[in-house]
């Protein structure tokens, strides 16, 4: 009996609190996704080619897997408590039947297992797919092709991984909720539903104290963090904990206020106040203000750090791109630095050896380097020298306009388009002046036409052999992707994970909040039916409620992280270039996908309880 009433009362919560098992879901599928990188097309080119950065990666990866357990362990048993405050009338209802408090406590840890087992079957099929979605993107923003790497599989390791840390989750869930109903009274859980907060009138001199003191505080913080910088903001503990203390207070300052201002504001203009529902959806709105400034609080917060981290995640992976590129005009530049004592390499003879045909280099160009002599070229500041006509040609292949300075000149060494730093200042010359000269270096650049690391390989054996008689170095964009891209991946890998987790908690804790405050409002939205109020209305006045809770903590975040992302990309431009605006646009593009899903979701079943109420 037990079983089935326990089915029965899953698919009727499904039904009114889809949000809530879907939360349970996405929760399982992003635990699994970030868990099961180990075995991602991205980790195993990196495992494959010795990339230093695969071990801490995984490390930190279970690290902070540990604290997203936590964050959403917090989530679940928030929502769950939304859902026993919801089902108290129902709970009170079994008692009243017969049925002890150690059998309504046995119901629930049945209803909570079938949602587990639901949520983790569910949510690892969906893992499953997302880790592959999250493989290809990853592998996509590889160089070379990886297209081999691709392809289902799933992860034994990731799967009893998060077997074991949801499967204490909902044992977490099961034991509260069995406190909760047993600790109960009957007379709470019958009159559960009919329980608000007493409504009192507030000054609107004390709001505006309010709003004159959270903003202050939010200004001290803001200055603080622009001031001194993200680094030091964050890292030295005597201005970390007065920033965040400062800002965590101005901001519940701030939604502390904002109900008396809202109320006195629509009050002094009755044709507002009055007009539709807008009366009957204030009052039910303001009716929750004591916990909704609190949650609005924590919600904003959540918001912030996943617009901040999601954006800085983006613009310091596009600064670690710009920093790979550069200076890696060619696919691979070999330097001779012996050219000066040994004589220069026939490379052509050199690769052809080593089966490097020509139909395998789309592009290569010999130059020479010479040292500079002040008593032919007149200048004294320069160890080096290279012919105007070389120059160029490097300079027209790298996308570059030609020389048109004076001759001789001293070039920065960002007017040099090769993948190696020379490490010395150097002259551009006319040509016929390299014959006074003499030879210090010879350096090689070519762009590959077939298979990068199949040719790349090739010309490498080629450089090893050459070792014997030549001072060779080697330097290409495969190698220095291949050093940046652990970097690259362990950002997004992290970002994302962070990001999705807070994101997800403040839309599923807003959602959970708003559907059981529509469920309490069923017989409300009857009543006002039965004065004669029409349907549109009543479902505006529901879909309403919904929006304040949902933009008002949005707007204050986004105040939040832009800037936070001032700071954020101050510290990220000291390593590159960095587009904050396309950084910000990824993180509201995230943004609008999750939270505004979770609210039009919301708005639906709002709207579906106000109808049917």
């Amino acid at each position: 009996m037990f079983s089935k009433l326990a089915w029965r009362n899953v698919r009727r919560s499904f039904r009114d609190y889809g949000v809530y098992l879907l939360t349970l879901t996405f929760g399982v599928c992003l635990f699994y996704t970030f868990n099961s990188v180990e075995g991602q097309g991205a980790m195993v080119y990196l495992a494959r080619n010795g990339n230093p950065m695969v071990e801490p990666i995984l490390m930190l990866i279970d690290i902070f897997s540990v604290f997203v357990a936590v964050v959403l362990a917090c989530l679940i048993l928030y929502a769950n408590r939304f859902l026993l405050r919801r089902r108290k009338r129902e709970l009170g209802t079994y008692l009243l039947l017969g049925m002890s408090q150690g059998q309504v406590s046995r119901l629930l840890f049945l209803e909570t297992g079938l949602v587990g087992l639901v949520s983790l079957v569910v949510g690892l099929g969906l893992g499953v797919v997302a880790s592959q979605g999250l493989s290809a993107w990853t592998l996509s923003l590889f160089e070379v092709d990886v297209s081999g790497l691709l392809g289902l599989s799933f992860s034994l390791k990731a799967a009893g991984k998060t077997v074991v840390y949801f499967g204490l989750i909902f044992l977490l869930v099961m034991v509260f909720s069995g406190l909760e109903v047993s600790r109960a009274k009957l007379i709470d859980l019958i009159q559960g539903e009919r329980k608000n907060e007493v409504l009192r009138q507030r000054s609107l001199t004390v709001a505006a104290v309010q709003f004159v003191l959270g903003a202050v505080c939010l200004g001290a913080a803001y200055a603080i963090l622009l001031t001194v910088g993200m680094a030091i903001a964050v890292a030295v503990l005597p201005i970390c904990i007065p920033m965040l203390a400062l800002g965590t207070l101005g901001t519940l300052l701030i939604f502390r206020s904002l109900s008396g201002f809202v109320m006195k504001f629509v009050q002094n203009r009755p044709k507002l106040y009055f007009r539709n529902l807008n009366l009957f959806t204030l009052r039910q709105w303001l009716s929750k203000v004591h916990t909704t400034y609190l949650s609005q609080t924590v919600v904003c917060i959540l918001l912030l750090l996943a617009i901040g981290i999601t954006a800085s995640c983006v613009g310091l992976n596009q600064t670690l791109e710009n920093a790979a590129n550069e200076n890696t005009s060619f696919d691979i530049t070999i330097q001779n630095q012996s050219a000066d004592v040994a004589g220069t390499v026939d490379f052509d003879a050199l690769l052809a050896e080593h089966g490097v045909s020509a139909e395998e280099l789309e592009w290569q160009k010999d130059t020479i380097f010479y040292y500079n002599d002040p008593a032919v070229t007149g200048i004294e500041d320069a160890r080096g020298a290279v012919k105007v006509s070389d120059l160029d040609e490097l300079r027209l292949r790298a996308g570059l306009p030609a020389y048109s300075g004076v001759l001789p000149a001293v070039l920065d060494q960002e007017e040099i388009p090769l993948t190696g730093r020379l490490g010395m200042t150097c002259l551009v010359i006319p040509d016929e002046m390299a014959g006074e000269l003499e030879v210090r270096r010879q350096v090689w650049s070519a762009d590959y036409a077939g298979d990068k690391e199949q040719v790349e390989a090739k010309i490498l054996a080629a450089v090893e052999e050459g070792q014997e008689d030549y001072s060779l170095f080697a330097d290409s964009r495969l190698m220095r992707y291949s050093d940046i891209m652990g970097n690259k991946i362990l950002a997004l890998f992290l970002g994302l994970y962070l990001g999705f987790t807070f994101l997800l908690a403040a839309a599923a804790v807003l959602a959970l909040q708003q559907l059981s405050q529509a469920a309490d409002n069923a017989g409300r939205y009857a009543v006002l039916r039965r004065l004669g109020a029409e349907e549109k209305l009543v479902r505006r006045s529901a879909t309403q409620q919904v929006a304040l809770a949902f933009l008002l903590p949005l707007v204050l975040a986004v105040i939040h992280s832009a800037v936070g992302m001032k700071a954020a990309n101050d510290l990220i431009a000291t390593a590159g270039k960095v587009d904050s605006v396309g950084s910000s646009l990824a993180a509201a593009a995230l943004l609008l996908a999750v939270y505004g899903g979770y609210f039009l979701a919301t708005a639906l079943a709002c709207r579906r309880m106000a109808s049917r109420g």
